[in-house]
C-alpha cells in the first residue's frame, strides 16, 4: 500500500512538474515570437469594436424610440388607426 502511495505521489508530482514547465517554456516561445506590432493590431481592433457596438446599441436605441413613439401615435386615444371593427363583415 505504502508503494502504491509513493509512486502515485511521485507521478503526480512528476506530472504537475511537466506541466507548469511546459507552460512556462510555451508561454516564453510565444512572447519571443509575437511582434509588437501584432499586439498593437489587436488592441486596435478590440476598441475599434468596442467603439462600433457602442454605435450599433445607440442606433438602435434611436430606432426602437422611434419605432415606439410611431406605434404610441397610431394607437392613441380618440384616433381609430388602432382599433378594428367588431361587426364580423368588417
Amino acid at each position: 500500500m505504502f508503494r502504491r502511495l509513493f509512486w502515485f505521489g511521485t507521478g503526480a508530482t512528476a506530472g504537475f512538474g511537466g506541466a507548469v514547465w511546459l507552460r512556462r517554456r510555451v508561454l516564453r516561445t510565444v512572447q519571443r515570437y509575437a511582434p509588437e506590432r501584432v499586439q498593437a493590431d489587436v488592441s486596435t481592433s478590440v476598441r475599434r469594436l468596442g467603439t462600433d457596438l457602442r454605435a450599433a446599441v445607440t442606433e438602435g436605441r434611436a430606432a426602437m424610440a422611434d419605432r415606439e413613439a410611431t406605434l404610441r401615435a397610431e394607437l392613441a386615444p380618440g384616433t381609430d388607426a388602432g382599433r378594428t371593427s367588431t361587426s364580423p363583415l368588417g
